[in-house]
């Protein structure tokens, strides 16, 4: 059993990242909705499309030394500064590759105003490369509080921005200014609040040991950010910006839960398992925990936000967005599974065992490889779809590797995550039903009624879940309860 105290530490972790992301989300939601009725989705195309080379540098950078730094247990000073030095050089050498190489990006996708844009949103890759050292600095310590208080801050200013400047007209450019602004005072504020000073020292002995394992996920991170860029490539230039804008929307939408969760368990698990790696029945529980709890919280949310997309897209941002609802109920079947993802690969890393997690993440991008083809020559609409398949295929690769150092393996996993999924599907089934019911009433609807029919599904879907997990006493369910009920006394 994971003991009182890394439990407490585990769930504090919990709470002050769920807090973090969910203050920061609820933001920067708030803001997104008021930009996407001011902006148009061939802004969020372009915008979109100047992340695609920024992205894949963008892992360079990082190279995988936040998890080395983290995995190590006593990290020295060398090896902050060392990290720091090499951050900052990467960046910078990046940055000029990619001021040279914007021209022929707006070439390639004959957009000319794709040189400027891209030239200026890639100075946030040099920026960026100043938290990586004092965020895993704070990891480390568990201190998740510092960095929910960055977070709030920093997407409350970053929100105001970005609406001033889309107002004053400014179009794509108050996409850009937002974002360079949040990341900017992100690093600002990592720094001063770990009151880290860089001594600038760089120990070739602590970046061999360092990078030894942190290639591996950078080999990984790249594959898996190429795989990422490649529907943004291909939705770009076989399609166009408007409708890779209307799939940012999407994505955005499905962020809300999916990558917000998946961070979180990214976040604590790692350095909480970090631990007790030694300990193989702790690691075991613990891993067997985070997947039921966690599983349980987004199979209840991703398909309830499959089953509400058509009503909450046009009730939040109108009728020119409504092609992103069909994008995001496909999406959400996918996103569904990125927690469960996060969970097994996490262990591997754990386990030390970063040269297993590459070669699973190249067998799975070569299987990847198939829905972009979908998308280049059939529709998007396919592509998204062999998506979820893709999905599903790595979940049995992830589950069966990692479940195989702790002799817990994908049945396993299945069986302990299978009833939160039968509950959470039949209450999206009842509000997907609800939502085809309306629309066949009403075709010709009003915002007021679109309203209705989105509060009437997330009541009465709630009120479903509820009641299945109490009368099938599901034990997360209960655990969360206990831990709600703690939070709500204190």
């Amino acid at each position: 059993m994971v003991d009182d105290s890394l439990r407490g530490k585990a769930i504090k972790g919990v709470a002050w990242t769920a807090l973090d992301s969910a203050s920061g989300y609820l933001v920067t939601f708030v803001v997104g909705i008021i930009l996407a009725r001011i902006l148009s989705p061939d802004d969020y195309g372009l915008i979109g499309l100047t992340g695609v080379l920024t992205a894949v540098c963008g892992c360079f950078v990082n190279a995988g030394f936040d998890k080395a730094l983290i995995r190590k247990k006593e990290a020295t000073d060398d090896d902050y500064s060392t990290v720091f030095v090499a951050n900052i050089c990467v960046s910078t050498i990046l940055y000029v590759f990619i001021f040279a190489c914007a021209p022929f990006i707006a070439d390639f996708f004959d957009r000319q105003e794709l040189t400027s844009l891209t030239r200026v949103t890639s100075i946030g890759m040099i920026l960026s490369a100043l938290s990586i050292v004092p965020r895993v600095r704070l990891t480390k310590r568990l201190d998740f509080k510092s960095q929910t208080k960055i977070t709030i801050a920093v997407s409350v200013i970053r929100g105001v921005i970005g609406i001033s400047t889309a107002l004053l007209g400014l179009g794509v450019w108050a996409l850009v200014i937002q974002s360079l602004v949040g990341t900017g005072l992100t690093s600002a504020f990592l720094l001063w609040i770990d009151k880290w000073l860089p001594s600038f020292r760089f120990s070739l002995r602590s970046f061999k040991e360092l990078f030894g394992f942190g290639s591996k996920i950078l080999a990984s991170s790249l594959l898996d950010t190429m795989w990422a860029q490649c529907y943004q490539v291909v939705i770009g230039k076989c399609y166009a910006p408007a409708t890779l804008g209307q799939y940012a929307r999407a994505s955005s939408f499905s962020d809300i839960f999916s990558s917000n969760l998946t961070s979180i368990v990214q976040r604590v698990s790692y350095p909480v398992l970090s631990e007790i790696q030694d300990d193989r029945q702790r690691l075991r529980e613990g891993y067997r925990r985070i997947i039921k709890t966690t599983m349980l919280f987004s199979f209840c949310s991703m398909l309830m936000l499959a089953a509400i997309a058509r009503p909450m897209i046009l009730v939040l941002i109108g009728e020119k967005w409504l092609q992103a609802a069909d994008f995001l109920q496909i999406i959400c079947l996918s996103a569904m599974l990125y927690p469960l993802h996060a969970i097994n690969l996490n262990m591997l890393q754990v386990q030390g065992r970063s040269d297993l997690f590459l070669k699973l993440e190249i067998v799975k991008k070569i299987i990847a490889i198939v829905p972009i083809l979908i998308g280049v020559f059939f529709s998007i609409y396919w592509m998204l779809i062999g998506g979820v398949i893709v999905g599903l295929i790595s979940y049995y690769v992830n589950a069966y590797y990692s479940g195989k150092f702790l002799d817990y393996n994908i049945w396993q996993q299945i069986r302990d995550v299978l009833p939160a999924f039968c509950i959470a599907m039949i209450g999206a089934i009842a509000a997907y039903a609800i939502s085809i019911a309306a629309y066949l009433l009403f075709p010709e609807s009003a915002w007021i009624t679109h309203l209705l029919i989105l509060i009437f599904q997330l009541i009465i879907a709630s009120l479903i879940y509820i009641f299945l997990m109490r009368r099938t006493h599901l034990p997360e369910f209960d655990m969360l309860s206990g831990v709600w009920h703690k939070l709500i006394k204190k």
